[in-house]
């Protein structure tokens, strides 16, 4: 298939996602959300063991593209239906998806598409990229989850302080806040993510979905009600091939051979 705002195709198992709207700083769009929602089968499927997501040109993403709304024009805008119909659907899909997801941030990352970046599992940026929580410059609440993922990674205190005062956080200061994984030189961002992409995908991915629903579980679990979440998940791990084959290999001083399955 043919896409108009997004770049989309699978490789060697690894399914590379690439928002497409240069001109617009990759903006969200109805259409892109269309198109995004019309891969997710795909992303699914037993073909995709990971998933890497990048922006073309100068931006990963700037947020929601206002100049389509209906505010735009003075008229009245559902924000709230809006996420309901397009942003919630998107970042739970990207969070609850058995299969690692990358982020490569290769430029701005402001509002809606900070939520996305957030959402990944792991998140990689060009040392120029930057973090932007815009809501606050028109009067709207962070949405489509960086109220979540915010307070979580970097604390309450530097959550508050980057929603309320909108900000811009260079991605090597957002490194070292723990709430991205690691930056690159510009040039070296795309090569170093897809070498990521195509480790994971070379990994024992049942092994990776059971790690997600573990650490999102943790979010909202006491001990007692976490320690039983490891220990069903760990069951359900030890009886997969790639545990035995992963044993296997160990003893046997070689290389595994995953499957995912």
């Amino acid at each position: 298939m043919t896409y108009a705002t997004i770049k989309f195709d699978i490789k060697d198992g690894v399914a590379g996602i690439t928002l497409n709207r240069p001109d617009k700083l990759n903006s969200f769009s109805d259409e892109m959300h269309e198109e995004l929602r019309s891969i997710m089968p795909l992303l699914e499927g037993d073909e995709v063991r990971a998933v890497l997501i990048t922006g073309e040109g100068r931006a990963f993403g700037a947020g929601a593209d206002l100049s389509s709304s209906s505010a735009s024009g003075g008229g009245a805008l559902d924000a709230g239906e809006t996420l309901e119909k397009n942003y919630n659907p998107l970042i739970m899909f990207v969070r609850n998806l058995n299969k690692p997801v990358i982020a490569a941030v290769n430029g701005i990352a402001a509002g809606a598409s900070m939520s996305l970046a957030l959402s990944c599992d792991i998140v990689l940026a060009a040392k120029s990229a930057y973090f932007l929580q815009a809501f606050c410059h028109i009067g709207l609440v962070p949405d489509a989850g960086s109220t979540y993922f915010l307070p979580r990674l970097v604390g309450s205190g530097k959550a508050m302080g980057l929603a309320m005062l909108g900000d811009k956080l260079p991605a090597e200061e957002a490194e070292k806040m723990g709430m991205i994984w690691k930056t690159y030189n510009d040039d070296e961002l795309m090569p170093a993510a897809e070498a990521l992409a195509a480790k994971l995908a070379a990994g024992p991915t049942m092994g990776y979905a059971y790690i997600k629903q573990a650490m999102n579980a943790s979010l909202v679990n006491d001990l007692e009600e976490q320690l039983g979440v490891e220990r069903d998940l760990q069951q359900k791990a030890s009886a997969t091939e790639d545990f035995y084959e992963g044993v296997s290999a160990f003893l046997g001083k070689r290389k595994a051979n995953f499957k995912g399955r």
